[in-house]
């Protein structure tokens, strides 16, 4: 069989320079059925689960395919959880970095007006939760009128969260002529006639776990009680000594005890859950995907799609309430074909709940016992070792696509009445500037921001000092980190 790689498909050279420079070889299985399907025009219907690749398999088409002069939203991003939001629009703006693709964020616990005002500007995709995407519908502020794509992603978990009404209010409220893409880990009925009620004539892709895919996950319980939960938990870390750890408790209240205990006792780690601020959430995960500590205790906010490498060892200090849960909190380990370490803990009026998720999940759990002393002081040495070793920090997959990009500020934008094709049109004219080295414009009310590529970000910095845009000299420099 002929190798199938990404110049296979119709696709214009600053995406494929993008997805080279992310990284992308060779086609997923998952990117090779919906990829060519995407780009003809069609619907299509993917089972599929995390890991596979699916956001690059719409995320690649979708990019191609958006016309950059058009400034209203073209293609809606349907996203469970902010965290899976904020990742995705991320990855889309990755993709089209060379095509100034401007991807846009919008989500709850977050400033409305922010998003409002960055919605004025020029947005090709727009990403969201459905709360936060209903709320800008109903108010005005997100225009549909050029909306010719709807991706429905992780549209399971929409319906076990609850969102599938808003979801079907959004469809409603969206162009009748579109092209709508679902992708579902799984297929209760309830997705299944969603489909069939919105999807025309789809491609079905059905992607079934592979070696790669299927996680390699050793599961386990321990017997506890709740008053031991946190010292069995201490001396189970002790000897197991993992590399990195998810601890996943049921609520708000649990994380933070167990990351208090854990802070008190030495560990390095971070904890995540929906009562924290938006904003600090994000920072806990850019954190632990750089490695900047080894554990983090989470609510299942940090269950379902969050792309971290190298979970060593997921723990359940509290057995889930849904089945569904369990699947997807042990998924953060033993993927890409690398083993994993499930450990549950289980209390005497849990054990039918423990044998309902393996019967659901069909896999057994093996039991272990709780460390003895010895056993747990011959550990000690290295586990301390560990804990205070700095752990090598990670660069992100994006990082040679944005190595050579400078976001410059300039303290004008549109109360002075400046446009994008100004700024082109100034920018461009700089001797070893093209209108390639121009990437993403960002036009607020009192300043500017303007993505300059290739390294060329100095280069325009100086030569703007003494140019002026429509007659106005702007201050230039590099853009503050925010």
């Amino acid at each position: 069989m002929n190798k199938i790689n990404f110049s296979n498909y119709m696709l214009s050279d600053v995406i494929l320079k993008a997805i080279s420079d992310l990284g992308y070889e060779m086609p997923t299985p998952v990117q090779r059925e919906v990829i060519p399907a995407v780009l003809n025009g069609k619907d299509v219907l993917v089972q599929s689960q995390t890991g596979s690749g699916k956001t690059a398999s719409f995320g690649i088409p979708l990019c191609e395919k958006v016309d950059w002069v058009e400034n209203k939203p073209q293609v809606l991003v349907l996203e469970p959880t902010r965290e899976l939001a904020q990742q995705v629009q991320e990855d889309l703006i990755n993709i089209g970095r060379y095509k100034r693709i401007k991807a846009t964020a919008v989500y709850g616990k977050a400033s409305y007006v922010k998003q409002k005002s960055e919605l004025k500007q020029k947005s090709h995709i727009v990403v969201g939760t459905p709360g936060r995407v209903l709320d800008h519908i109903i108010k005005g502020s997100l225009p549909l009128d050029k909306i010719n794509c709807l991706v429905i992603d992780e549209a399971d978990e929409m319906l076990n969260m609850g969102f599938i009404d808003q979801v079907k209010e959004i469809i409603a409220a969206l162009p009748k002529m579109k092209n709508t893409l679902l992708f579902s880990a799984t297929m209760p009925q309830t997705i299944e006639r969603m489909s069939n009620a919105y999807l025309h004539d789809p491609i079905v892709v059905k992607i079934e776990a592979t070696e790669k895919t299927t996680p390699k996950i050793q599961h386990a319980f321990l017997n506890v009680t709740d008053e031991n939960k946190l010292t069995a938990l201490e001396a189970v870390t002790i000897v197991e000594n993992p590399d990195t750890c998810i601890i996943f408790a049921n609520t708000q209240e649990k994380v933070n005890d167990t990351y208090d205990f854990l802070v008190k006792a030495g560990y390095p780690v971070g904890k995540l859950h929906g009562g924290m601020m938006q904003e600090d959430r994000f920072d806990v995960m850019d954190a632990f995907r750089k490695a900047k500590f080894r554990y983090l205790v989470a609510t299942d906010v940090a269950a379902r799609g969050i792309d971290i490498e190298n979970i060593t060892h997921v723990v359940n200090l509290d057995i889930p309430h849904e089945k569904e849960s369990y699947i997807h909190r042990v998924g953060r380990t033993g993927r890409a074909g690398k083993e994993g370490f499930a450990l549950t803990f289980v209390t005497p009026k849990e054990v039918t709940q423990k044998r309902e998720i393996e019967a659901f999940g069909e896999l057994t759990m093996t039991a272990i016992n709780l460390p003895n002393a010895k056993l747990i002081a011959r550990s000690k040495s290295a586990f301390e070792t560990k804990i205070t070793t700095k752990q090598k920090i990670k660069q992100p997959k994006a990082k040679r696509v944005n190595e050579e990009i400078t976001k410059v500020y300039f303290n004008g934008g549109k109360k002075k009445k400046l446009r994008a094709l100004d700024f082109v049109g100034t920018i461009s004219k700089i001797e070893g500037i093209t209108a390639e080295d121009i990437g993403i414009i960002t036009i607020q009310e009192n300043v500017t921001y303007i993505d300059i590529l290739n390294g060329k970000g100095q280069l325009v910095i100086q030569a703007m000092k003494e140019r002026t845009i429509k007659g106005k000299l702007l201050k230039v420099h590099v853009a503050r980190k925010k």
